[in-house]
Order: structure tokens, then sequence, then C-alpha cells
């Protein structure tokens, strides 16, 4: 294949957090794989960018996959990216990506903005190891996922939705109670937030204040030995 598939890190939050190759590289690709067409949208504008988008997400069908797999074979240039952040990471822009190097295509990484790395930069976590586990299960294997936390060797990093941190904060008082937990919420936001304490401190933080039980958070979890 004489294709090229970039893989183009997005801002998480702040349009400005964007790197000039990603900017050049949305200017002179073919087209867009993004998640939601307006979202991308609205960021390309503000750089005043027009390219042409299609929709990409987890419920990309087959024929998606085949066509993108037909043009990359044609030679054309295709920029992947998703709603916010790095594609491939917690994002279905891993099976693209997989498809197209089991095919023989050129991808290169656009590196940028990333809530993991973000995260950790303000958490002040001692060390240079973490484990990152991606967000928390939904229903199947959940209460396992908390219960378990403490057997990870470093600090266990996850992400969670506005629809479930509170009931992960429920989970995390009920299971590890001791525990010293660091959570960003809105990062690089205008209510960007870090808040850290026992789940049971940073659960009342966030019961005081309701309206701070929305947006993307990032929990991280310091071990039962930590007070």
């Amino acid at each position: 294949m004489s294709g090229t598939l970039s893989v183009v890190a997005t801002p998480i939050g702040n349009l400005e957090d964007i790197t000039l190759r990603a900017l050049r590289t949305f200017r002179e690709c073919d087209y867009v794989l993004c998640e939601d067409t307006r979202v991308t949208g609205k960021l390309l504008s503000h750089h005043g960018i027009k390219a042409q988008l299609k929709r990409y997400d987890a419920h990309a069908s087959e024929k998606v996959h085949e066509q993108v797999l037909a043009d990359l074979e044609e030679g054309k240039h295709i920029a992947l990216c998703s709603d916010a952040g790095t594609p491939g990471i917690s994002d279905p822009g891993v099976f693209l990506v997989a498809r197209a190097r089991e095919a023989g295509a050129r991808t290169e990484a656009i590196p940028g903005p990333s809530a993991l790395t973000a995260a950790l930069s303000l958490a002040g976590i001692a060390g240079n190891q973490c484990t990152f586990l991606g967000f928390a299960p939904h229903k199947k294997g959940r209460q396992t996922f908390f219960r378990a936390l403490p057997d990870v060797p470093q600090p266990a990093v996850f992400f969670e939705s506005t629809h479930r941190v509170m009931k992960a904060l429920d989970a995390l008082v009920a299971e590890h109670p001791g525990s010293r937990i660091t959570v960003a919420r809105e990062l690089t936001k205008i209510h960007e937030e870090i808040v850290v304490g026992t789940p049971s401190q940073v659960r009342e933080h966030f019961l005081m204040t309701p309206i701070k039980q929305k947006g993307e958070f990032v929990i991280m979890f310091e071990g039962e030995a930590v007070r």
C-alpha cells in the first residue's frame, strides 16, 4: 500500500492545545475520519481549516473499514482523530489502525494531548510508573475491577464518565476507605479541577457541589498504604 494513515491527537478541552504538525496534517490529507463530524468540524473551523470529514466510531461497519483500506491502497492520505485526545487510547480507532497495519499501509503518529499524561502531570504522584486501566467496566466485572485495585503494584489510573463517577466513588469508599485517590476533572477546560483525598473525602466534595459531577474524569488510585 502506498497510502498513509495519520493518527492525530486533538485537544481534550482547550482548542489551542494542538500541534502545528496536526494542523498541517488536517490541511493536507484527503479526508478526516472522526468520531463526530460536528466536534471535529468545530475544531477545524476554529483554526481556519476546511477538510472533508467522514464519521468513524465504535459502530463503523465492515464496509467502512474496507473502503478505508481501499483508499489507502490507492495512495490516499487519511487522518484519524477522536473527539478528544489520542486515538487508540480507550478508543475504537485501535481497530482501524490494526487493520491498516496488517494490510501493509503506512501508519504514523501525530502526538499531542492525552488525558492520561495530563492528569499524571498534575497529580504529584511519586515514582515513574503507573498502570493504566482504561475505562472502568460499565456492568460486567465492575465490582471485581474495584475490588482488585490494590493488587496493581503501581498507582492505578482509569477513566470514568459523568454518568458513573459517583458510583465509582461509592465503590472506592466501600472497598478501599483508607486509600488515597486523585480525581482530575475537565482537564484543560474552564472548570478544570484536581481533588485529592480519601474516597469519602472526595465523594463528599462532589456531593456538596452536584454541578461538579458533570464532565470527564480521570481517577488515580494510590493504594491502602497511603495516608
